[in-house]
């Protein structure tokens, strides 16, 4: 068995995941090993058959004994639950493993965990908390470090993460990590813990946002009969530019490679896009910061979702929803 400093562990192979630690075993060196870990029978099956050309790659049955092996765990879970479930649980916890490999005798190590999901503050910093009580806190870092690019982008390796640590010594450590699975000049200090899901929320609130003015804006064009593509280019050099024009036209053909021009598949599923939508909404009421179009937005968002042809598509599919609707 490798040692613990060049031992890694990343549990959670869903859609963003998955890629993700395909990515990192690719980039780690050979001498490392990569622990794996997830709820899905098959999807550990199909990652080691996808990496058995790129160096050794374990089975884990939990964050408990993740800890135990790994000086770095990193974490991609679909919700609080889950969260709350992978590290707190006293038998089969992250935590729990940490207290125990830590107060082991003659035993001096540093351990990183980390979250990348899109979790709600409030449970990044219940999580935190448990760390810092934990007798072994000084030895342990928590870390939230969301991630925005969607599955496109932890396909192709360009995530761009947003950490949030208590423990700036270890940032170095944890960028280098984070650079196998996204943009080394696109991962970013935000501040303390829970500052690295903050950003993200807000990064996604303003995305969610700008996919329905956007595809309101191309509809609009659409329903003239203008040339939807001539349009786009022209808006991306003009003052209506963003990325959902740029990199995630919602217009079917426009762009190549883009949910849109895969019916609407394989991206920010709709459903998830107005649950972080509502997690900004909350966030501005918690701060007290005043808001305008997250409510129409949501609202939007909830009609497409209620109709069976737009239900667990893409986000951008809003751009559908408005062209084959009637106007009131």
């Amino acid at each position: 068995m490798t040692s613990p400093d060049k031992t890694i562990a990343f549990i959670g192979l869903g859609v963003m995941g998955y890629p993700m630690a395909l990515n990192l075993r690719k980039g780690l060196s050979p001498s490392h090993t990569l622990l794996i870990c997830d709820v899905v029978p098959s999807a550990i099956s199909r990652f080691q058959t996808d990496t058995k050309d790129h160096g050794p790659v374990e089975i884990i049955k939990n964050g408990y004994e993740a800890v135990q092996k790994a000086d770095m765990v990193i974490t991609m879970l679909p919700g609080s639950a889950a969260v709350k479930s992978v590290y707190l649980d006293p038998e089969t916890g992250i935590l729990a493993g940490a207290e125990k490999a830590l107060n082991e005798a003659n035993v001096s190590r540093d351990v990183i965990v980390m979250e990348c999901g899109t979790i709600e503050t409030s449970t990044i910093l219940e999580v935190a908390k448990a760390a810092s009580a934990s007798p072994v806190a000084k030895n342990l870092t928590f870390v939230d470090a969301p991630v925005s690019g969607g599955p496109m982008g932890a396909q192709d390796g360009t995530l761009t993460f947003m950490v949030g640590t208590n423990n700036e010594v270890a940032f170095p450590t944890v960028k280098d990590t984070l650079s196998h699975m996204g943009k080394k000049d696109a991962i970013f200090l935000c501040g303390d813990v829970g500052a690295g899901t903050a950003f993200k929320v807000i990064n996604n609130y303003l995305s969610a946002i700008t996919s329905l003015a956007a595809s309101e804006a191309l509809n609009i064009g659409s329903k003239m009969g203008l040339d939807v593509k001539l349009l786009t280019d022209v808006i991306n050099v003009s003052g209506g530019q963003c990325w959902v024009t740029s990199k995630s036209n919602p217009v079917p053909g426009v762009q190549a490679n883009v949910p849109s021009s895969r019916d609407y598949e394989g991206g920010f599923r709709i459903e998830l896009c107005a649950k972080v939508l509502k997690m900004g909404s909350d966030l501005a009421e918690m701060v007290g910061a005043r808001t305008i179009l997250d409510k129409p937005t949501l609202e939007a968002f909830g009609e497409a979702m209620g109709d069976e042809r737009y239900k667990g598509k893409d986000a951008r599919v809003v751009y559908k929803w408005l062209n084959e609707s009637e106007t009131k």
